[in-house]
């Protein structure tokens, strides 16, 4: 089955809001465009998107309970307790273990961290955990990305004299677990202006409140955003207000000054300064959750506190050969899911896909179940087996709420717990053809017809010549790009081949264009040489962005191609 051919839409853009932009600012009408679609409408928002200040941080305590915690750990570092931080095992909870360690570290000993193991123990705070926190005497647990939804396992470590401090950022379910205080933004009474937080973002807010508690400077602090970015980066949380002036000033201590850990993680990806958010997502991320998935999650965050250099160099490689070996099995069990899912009878038909495999191993079938999105466009969740139970991933489409759709279906499992994109279940192995049925019925009920294709959207129209050195210039600044502020998508009419074109064996197309008389531009449109070469000997139109390529120490300027059409 071939990739759905995707539909273009212009975004709808209010161009009295374009016109004041652009005379209040002086820049193309494309940008003010782009700002316009962002939300940036006066001359003041625009200042305050170009320019990211530290100084537009909420203070964490409009966070709920934030009180309470900073009190909680401050007793716990005057009586010198035993505290124990507990992480999930992706990205997004090792960066936040290492970030309250290494900050806490610096003024408290008596630290100790925990992960759990995937496979046994499973997502959230395990009552192997608690077990391990008694055993070692911690007084104080804070679970970071994990703990909203951990209700028996937080009133366990009550009984035993543990308090809990939970910092999440998933959807609460109900009430939250009696825990001494719980930092979700998501709470229904929390007030606290960015509902987006990474759960390593919900760290960085604890520590900020100590700080801010204790006196501490503010600069002490900053060096702890490289996991913030990290953090926000991998977990696709909106790159909006907060969280980009998070990022961007993480970004910036990775470039400048990236600690001893992650300076090993860049040198076995291939990541260099001018980092791209892609560069976080698709070549520092991976490496750390390739500990977790493939073997001790404890190994990602070594890696982060790592001091020195060869070690660290060692600790790096130890996870690119575990993460090729995850590679390799992702391959081979999507390959064998898309084969079966083609061969189902009626599978043309469905709107969802529930696929149970038992011979996927756990730790990867997020991973198959993002591919599986990116072969049919469908809400899909992929289920292997545990024990008597069955556990799976579900990722979901531009547009339909996957969060909302699985707890139609909560009479069936024993837990669950997400995000409108991307959630985890788990139900015993005989309830899974009620789940299949049940979720395709929700799903038929439930997806908009405009979820069903795969979709580009488009900011502006633009004409090739208008891509000067001033423009990049501004357009540069939009960034950091991810969701909420992906990176712009232009449209071009009535492009032409100018016969230096030529289709790459992986099936790539390197693009050689113009418009009319216009410059000539090249580039890169990856897994489109079969569509250019439909439309190569006629004009067409070319939905496309930009990018910095440097080889050899050269810098240009050029168009990713994202689409072609006929003109």
């Amino acid at each position: 089955m071939t990739m759905l051919e995707p539909r273009w839409r212009l975004i709808e853009t209010d161009e009295a809001v374009v016109e004041r932009l652009r005379e209040k600012l002086g820049i193309h009408p494309a940008l003010c465009r782009i700002l316009a679609q962002r939300g940036v409408h006066t001359l003041e928002a625009a200042k305050r998107f170009f320019r990211p200040s530290l100084a537009h941080l909420h203070s964490p305590f409009e966070m709920q309970d934030m009180d309470r915690a900073v009190a909680r750990l401050s007793r716990a570092i005057e009586r010198g307790e035993r505290v124990l931080l507990y992480g999930d095992y992706d990205v997004d909870g090792t960066t936040g273990v290492a970030l309250l360690y290494a900050f806490l570290s610096r003024f408290h000993a008596h630290l100790d961290y925990y992960l759990p193991d995937r496979e046994r123990e499973g997502y959230g705070v395990s009552l192997e955990g608690i077990e391990y926190a008694r055993q070692t005497g911690a007084s104080l647990l804070i679970a970071i990305d994990c703990g909203i939804q951990a209700h028996y396992a937080v009133a366990l470590a009550s009984g035993y004299g543990i308090d809990v401090i939970v910092c999440d950022h998933h959807l609460p379910d109900g009430e939250g677990p009696p825990a001494h205080a719980v930092l979700n933004p998501q709470r229904p009474d929390c007030a606290y202006p960015n509902k987006h937080l990474s759960g390593c973002g919900i760290a960085f807010k604890l520590a900020q409140g100590l700080a801010l508690a204790q006196g501490m400077p503010a600069e002490e602090l900053e060096d702890l955003l490289d996991f913030v970015a990290l953090s926000t980066c991998c977990d696709l949380v909106p790159l909006v207000g907060e969280n980009r002036v998070l990022t961007h000033f993480g970004i910036g201590h990775l470039e400048r000054q990236p600690r001893t850990g992650v300076w090993a993680l860049m040198q076995k990806s291939n990541c260099a300064p001018p980092l791209k958010v892609r560069d976080i997502v698709f070549g520092l991320g991976p490496l750390l959750n390739a500990a977790g998935r493939m073997g001790d999650a404890r190994d990602a965050v070594r890696v982060l506190l790592a001091q020195e250099r060869r070690s660290a160099m060692e600790q790096a490689a130890q996870l690119v050969i575990k993460n090729r070996k995850r590679q390799q099995i992702e391959r081979a069990a999507t390959s064998v899911a898309v084969k079966a899912l083609t061969q189902q009878e009626g599978f043309k038909r469905q709107k969802s896909i529930a696929l149970f495999d038992p011979s996927i191993p756990r730790g990867i079938i997020g991973i198959v179940a993002s591919r599986l999105v990116e072969r049919f466009h469908r809400p899909t969740v992929v289920l292997t087996q545990s024990g008597e139970m069955a556990i799976g991933s579900g990722r979901s489409v531009p547009g339909f709420d996957l969060h909302a759709a699985l707890k139609e279906c909560g009479h069936l499992f024993t837990s669950f717990g997400g995000h409108a994109f991307a959630a985890g279940v788990q139900l015993p192995a005989e309830r899974i053809p009620l789940f299949v049925e049940r979720f395709e019925e929700v799903v038929r009920e439930r997806l908009p017809q405009s979820a069903e294709q795969p979709e580009i959207a488009l900011c502006s129209e633009l004409e090739l010549a208008d891509i000067t050195p001033a423009f990049w210039r501004i357009l540069r600044q939009f960034a950091p790009f991810g969701p909420g502020n992906m990176t712009p998508i232009f449209l071009a009419r009535n492009v032409r081949d100018t016969g230096q074109s030529r289709c790459l064996h992986a099936g790539h197309v390197q693009l050689s264009v113009r418009q009319g008389d216009g410059p000539v531009f090249t580039g890169i449109g990856f897994d489109l040489a079969e569509r250019f070469k439909e439309l190569q000997h006629r004009p067409f139109d070319l939905a496309f962005s930009l990018q910095e390529d440097t080889f050899q120490g050269v810098t240009t300027l050029r168009l990713r191609a994202r689409a072609f059409r006929p003109a």
